[in-house]
């Protein structure tokens, strides 16, 4: 018969040494027994076992995505700027041009109408006129420029919505500049030259 031989049990959990570190115990979970956990109106209700929120906590209400904020509302004097340059271009240039040339039709009419039937030109015709010659000239430049200014601003006042309406017709307005230009000094000479030349006759 065969004799049991029995060891000591080694201990679980040895005792430090002073001085080392202990870990702190775990901490409880959910509310002692018997302690009531005060509930807020509209509240979730924790599971029994779980995690309790300390007394006085209230979670926040309306969870969800914030509220986008209104669009800014848009000035439109971009475009409405673009549509008075547009129409100063046109219309004061195309004016200016037109008294320009009925003037130098007028005034160089009876020289144009002494010239060979060759087609050889003589520039001293234009000299009783030159100031109006000017006149035509800078009418002509200015009315660019300021047609082109009408018509970028016009672009971006369309493409940024701001004044989008007067943009779009700054330019229509600036492109038809040129043809109205031409159009206004061709038939004011025109009609300079046949008095020029009525006059001079």
């Amino acid at each position: 018969m065969m004799s049991r031989v029995t060891t000591p049990d080694a201990p679980q959990n040895p005792p430090a040494p002073p001085g080392a570190w202990v870990p702190p115990a775990a901490p409880p979970f959910g509310p002692p027994q018997g302690a009531s956990v005060p509930q807020h109106p509209g509240a979730p209700v924790a599971p029994a076992g779980a995690y309790a929120p300390p007394q006085g906590y209230a979670p926040p209400q309306g969870y969800g995505m914030p509220a986008a904020p209104a669009p800014v509302p848009r000035s439109g004097a971009l475009g409405l700027v673009a549509l008075v340059l547009s129409l100063v271009a046109t219309i004061g240039a195309g004016l200016f041009g037109a008294i320009a040339s009925f003037n130098i039709g007028l005034g160089a009419g009876k020289g144009l109408a002494g010239l060979p039937m060759d087609g050889s030109w003589d520039w001293s015709i234009l000299t009783p006129v030159r100031d109006w010659v000017l006149l035509g000239e800078v009418s002509f430049w200015v009315g660019t420029v300021i047609g082109i200014w009408a018509l970028v601003q016009g672009i971006v006042a369309t493409v940024t919505r701001r004044g989008r309406g007067a943009g779009i017709a700054a330019i229509a307005i600036a492109a038809v500049g040129p043809l109205v230009f031409g159009g206004l000094v061709q038939g004011f000479l025109t009609a300079g030259l046949a008095a020029g030349t009525g006059i001079g006759g």
